[in-house]
């Protein structure tokens, strides 16, 4: 990766800090690519009961999380103050998730970074989550991708579904937003159907154990053509062409539901499901009518997206995929997806599993470009729920 042997005289380590939605998360990453630590604090449990992320609540548990899960982060990396390594003279500079993300989730994050980084008088680095994402694949392999060109990533999560062209030049990254979901994130629509049919949150890990003992063709899904919405003044509401849509789909399962009289054995299994309760565990609980349903579902969303995807691939003329985000993790999209690259002899990489889903690894990856950059944050830092990435 070109970005390396750019000259840098400080140690290179980045604290990372990320707090957009329900995991509370900070990371010592060496010049974007070697981990020093990485620890998570999930609220999966908190916010499992109500089937989705309660914002007041993911606030309350950073404020609770922030300074252990830092304070874990930096005495496995060997950086605690008066203790045995290096110690926190020894960063150059704190990094954070600035935007997308709940406001005061992301606020809890920001206001502890910012304090830290004026105690230890350390430049602070501003980092968009979805920047984040894309780091989180860079970070392990990008010694192994093209570095001429550009590459595509598909940013794919609860709460987002992105295309983006990345390029690096002049020691930074570059990137042009080229598709997009108009409604549900690809994670969002397995959240919800994982909800209706009476499993557990987050609803990916669940579907993805339970799909490979359904048949995929059980019930035949499709998805319509989407066509960018026009204003009165002729502009369309997005300039990128490869959009995304995944409230219909929902729509359909709740249909094939209401027409197959499943609602009894979705409430039955509802009942037994507890919070101890594992994927694995729910398989005897599903009739075959049911995993056939989570078999078509997942088949349906995974073929969108691998169509789409590698059709921005050709259009663009793409060097490369990087593939990210927590629904990255699915085993049917990864290995669909590698099938497709290798059938077209495209480099394809994904994120390990533990940096697929939110994490600080990935913040503190990619700052490193932009403390090369010199490119450092403002005291007036604050959250930005709603930040784009790229143009």
């Amino acid at each position: 990766m070109m970005v390396n042997n750019v000259p840098h005289t400080g140690s290179g380590l980045i604290l990372g800090i990320e707090s957009s939605c329900d995991e509370t998360a900070a990371a010592v990453v060496e010049r974007g690519t070697r981990q020093l630590s990485n620890v998570v604090a999930s609220q999966i449990a908190i916010h499992s009961p109500y089937g989705g992320v309660v914002p007041e609540l993911a606030s309350r548990e950073h404020l609770r999380a922030i300074v252990p899960v830092v304070d874990a982060a930096l005495r496995e990396a060997r950086l605690t103050m008066g203790g045995a390594g290096f110690g926190l003279n020894s960063l150059d500079a704190i990094a954070v998730t600035e935007g997308p993300g709940l406001a005061g989730a992301l606020l809890v994050g920001i206001g502890y970074a910012k304090a830290l980084a004026y105690a230890l008088s350390k430049p602070l680095i501003a980092v968009n989550h979805l920047e984040g994402h894309i780091h989180a694949v860079l970070l392990e392999h990008a010694a192994s991708l093209p570095v001429t060109g550009p590459l595509l990533a598909l940013v794919v999560s609860g709460g987002h579904t992105h295309l983006y062209l990345a390029e690096h030049h002049n020691h930074t990254w570059h990137y042009r937003n080229v598709g997009h979901t108009v409604d549900d994130a690809a994670g969002e629509a397995f959240d919800k159907v994982a909800k209706l049919l009476g499993l557990g949150y987050p609803g990916g890990p669940w579907i993805d154990h339970l799909a490979t003992h359904g048949n995929p063709d059980a019930v035949p899904f499709s998805f319509a053509q989407i066509k960018p919405k026009v204003h009165r003044g002729g502009q369309r509401t997005s300039d990128a062409p490869f959009l995304f849509s995944f409230s219909g789909i929902k729509t359909a399962v709740l249909r094939y539901v209401e027409t197959h009289a499943m609602a009894a054995s979705i409430a039955a299994r509802r009942q037994q499901i507890t919070a101890s309760t594992k994927p694995a565990d729910a398989l005897q609980l599903c009739d075959q009518q049911t995993l056939d349903l989570l078999a078509s579902f997942q088949r349906a969303v995974v073929d969108d997206l691998r169509r789409k995807t590698f059709a921005a691939a050709e259009h663009y003329g793409a060097h490369g995929l990087l593939i990210s985000g927590g629904v990255a993790a699915n085993r049917e999209l990864r290995s669909r997806f590698t099938r497709a690259a290798g059938e077209r002899g495209l480099p394809i990489a994904f994120p390990a599993l533990s940096l697929a889903t939110d994490n600080a690894a990935m913040i503190a990856a990619a700052a490193w470009p932009k403390l090369l950059a010199g490119d450092f944050a403002p005291s007036s830092l604050s959250a930005r729920a709603s930040l784009p990435l790229g143009q």
